[in-house]
């Protein structure tokens, strides 16, 4: 408990400084985000340190989810693996673990298709249960489209994953991020069905 009061006063100190410029830097329209960001962030501190892990993580899984959405895919990943690794051996929480890698793995895959694919086997690696997923077998099927350059079989993947499971907008946001680097994607409309 104490090594964690410390790494978050650290985290802390540090961000106090970056306040204001992560408030205004967040782009066009993005100071209520920025905004929001920041306070999440204090939000995860704050549970961390006096109510539950649990708290926190709810709190740090907002962080993640704001950070992807302001292109800050690092910090991103950084979370949702943190959180992953945190749930996979809680016998509780250990199905919510492939969802978390499966949103690290997505930011991975929007920097570059290689980390997505190195990413990919360290879950793999971790998580055993992470391979029979759905999750996994459909960033399977993008990494194969995307290395294609098949804008078509990419969104036959994600309509078929939709089928079952219907994406959230932050899913659909980050799926279209990927398919844009798709060359052979002439549609231009922003589709994924």
């Amino acid at each position: 408990a104490i090594a964690h009061y410390e790494q978050s006063a650290d985290y802390y100190k540090g961000e106090e400084s970056n306040r204001q410029t992560n408030f205004y830097c967040t782009g066009p329209n993005g100071g209520v985000l920025g905004y929001l960001f920041v306070v999440l962030s204090d939000c995860y501190i704050y549970s961390a340190l006096v109510l539950d892990f649990s708290s926190a993580n709810k709190c740090l899984l907002k962080v993640a989810a704001y950070a992807a959405q302001l292109e800050q895919y690092q910090k991103a990943i950084e979370i949702y693996e943190q959180v992953g690794a945190n749930t996979m051996d809680n016998p509780l929480l250990k199905y919510s673990a492939k969802d978390y890698f499966f949103k690290a793995a997505l930011c991975h895959f929007i920097v570059d298709e290689l980390n997505a694919k190195l990413a990919l086997e360290k879950y793999e690696e971790m998580f055993p249960a992470f391979t029979d997923s759905r999750e996994c077998k459909l960033l399977k099927k993008l990494l194969e489209a995307h290395e294609e350059q098949n804008s078509e079989a990419y969104t036959e993947a994600v309509k078929e994953f939709d089928s079952i499971s219907r994406l959230d907008q932050w899913l659909t946001t980050m799926l279209l991020r990927i398919k844009k680097s798709i060359q052979g994607d002439g549609e231009g409309d922003g589709d994924l069905k």
